[in-house]
């Protein structure tokens, strides 16, 4: 260890090199083997205000003179943390190469994005490679996977690899904590940029210096209410024709009606398109996916389920299959049977900050086997993560076809307008040549996306 913590600063700011060493001695008994340059080798970036290590964050701080510094006292805790964690080398989860699925944007990535960082040194990354990187080992948050990770041969070409449960845990932990940061981080730019003068909002400079006009510019362009002008129209049509994004750039957002339409927002499982939509309302509608078939339950879906559950749903059936279905597909499905239907058994905890003395314990997740094309084989599993009473505590297993009857049943009960025009009798405006529905044969449930 070529630079040590300077004495008598304990608890203060520490170099990022000194950072490096105090993070191998600490840990060196830890049961997850750590990495040696976990401050200063990709992905850490003291630049980006923080650094991962293990399930913590660890913030950085520009010293005086430009070297970047991270409290000591910090780097202890995460190290604590980690040392804590057992680990069985025996029970081992499965981390890719998955059956190829369609790609999908994802508008709530981390930077962290570990299974595919992972992934993407494992089968070799060209532009690595290319900027003359390929020798370096690419850590995740601190922890030297490669010296844990299980490779699995199948005949001559199939590879699988594989991590200890308790790592995949921990480093899903890792980006868990990463997002809440970021959004937090955010919140604050926001209400820095709203407490400025008037001024600083009537004309900003764009991030490639370029002036931006005001918001309340009066020579903004005129934007149209989206009126159903879509509606039946295959997704993967329009976005080969030419001039599609322009004509969506020329309504509001169908969603919530002020802000202008960036995006078609579709269905995934039909292929319809539903409406013209804001970056925003695009984000939050999005399941917000952990996995192929995995979704941690959000905040977002407050609003989707609860305060603007009509505007919502009323949206959601757009989609001719759906509407006739009168159902959801199946992420939203498995999103609101967590939210709403398993919302009794989810475990409370002692908040004397809240209103009710309780509050909801750790982070709902909703996962699924099978795929809609197979309703009897199709089970939705609900869970709760990060929860002091246990981790991935599971509450439910819910049967896609029971799951799809009390939404049935919620929906009259709830928005009685869009249940009544549902239903398999409600074939009004609903496409002659219907997208056909390949079968999900893979058994991994990874068709969707």
């Amino acid at each position: 260890m070529s630079e040590r913590v300077i004495p008598g600063h304990r608890g203060g700011l520490i170099t990022l090199g000194a950072a490096d060493a105090l993070w191998v001695e600490l840990t060196t008994g830890s049961a997850v083997p750590t990495a040696l340059a976990a401050f200063t080798c990709s992905p850490a970036g003291a630049q980006l205000g923080y650094v991962l290590l293990g399930g913590r964050v660890v913030t950085t701080v520009k010293a005086i003179g430009g070297q970047w510094s991270v409290p000591e006292s910090e780097v202890r805790r995460a190290a604590a943390e980690l040392n804590a964690v057992e680990m069985d080398r025996q029970d081992l989860v499965r981390i890719g190469p998955f059956r190829s699925a369609p790609k999908q944007e994802h508008m709530e990535e981390t930077p962290l994005h570990w299974r595919r960082r992972i992934m993407r040194e494992l089968q070799g990354d060209p532009e690595r490679a290319a900027r003359g990187e390929g020798g370096l080992p690419d850590y995740v948050a601190g922890i030297d996977w490669r010296r844990i990770l299980v490779e699995e041969t199948r005949g001559q070409a199939a590879r699988s690899w594989w991590l200890p449960r308790a790592v995949v845990r921990l480093l899903d932990t890792a980006e868990h904590t990463e997002r809440q940061w970021l959004q937090a981080a955010q919140t604050r730019q926001q209400r820095e940029a709203v407490s400025e003068p008037p001024s600083h909002h009537r004309q900003a400079r764009a991030a490639g210096g370029r002036e931006t006009m005001s918001p309340d510019c009066p020579t903004a362009p005129l934007r149209r209410p989206y009126k159903g002008e879509l509606q039946g129209h295959l997704y993967s049509a329009l976005r080969r024709k030419p001039g599609t994004s322009r004509k969506v750039a020329g309504w509001t957002c169908a969603i919530c009606r002020t802000a202008p339409a960036a995006v078609l927002d579709h269905c995934h499982e039909h292929g319809y398109v539903r409406a013209p939509v804001c970056h925003s309302c695009n984000t939050q509608e999005r399941p917000d996916h952990l996995y192929s078939n995995d979704i941690r339950v959000a905040n977002h879906y407050t609003r989707l389920f609860d305060t603007h559950t009509t505007d919502w749903l009323r949206h959601w059936h757009r989609c001719p299959g759906c509407r006739t279905r009168t159902t959801l597909p199946l992420p939203h499905l498995a999103a609101w049977t967590a939210h709403t239907a398993c919302r009794p058994l989810r475990p409370t905890h002692h908040d004397p900050r809240s209103s009710r003395g309780r509050k909801p314990c750790g982070a709902l997740r909703v996962s699924w086997t099978g795929s809609h094309n197979a309703p009897a084989s199709c089970l939705l599993t609900v869970a709760v993560d990060f929860c002091p009473s246990g981790e991935h505590r599971v509450l439910a297993q819910v049967p896609y076809r029971e799951a799809a009857e009390r939404f049935g049943t919620w929906l009259t009960e709830t928005a009685p307008a869009v249940a009544a025009a549902a239903g398999p009798d409600r074939l009004d405006g609903l496409p002659t040549q219907f997208r056909p529905v390949i079968a999900d044969t893979s058994g991994e449930g990874l068709a969707l996306f």
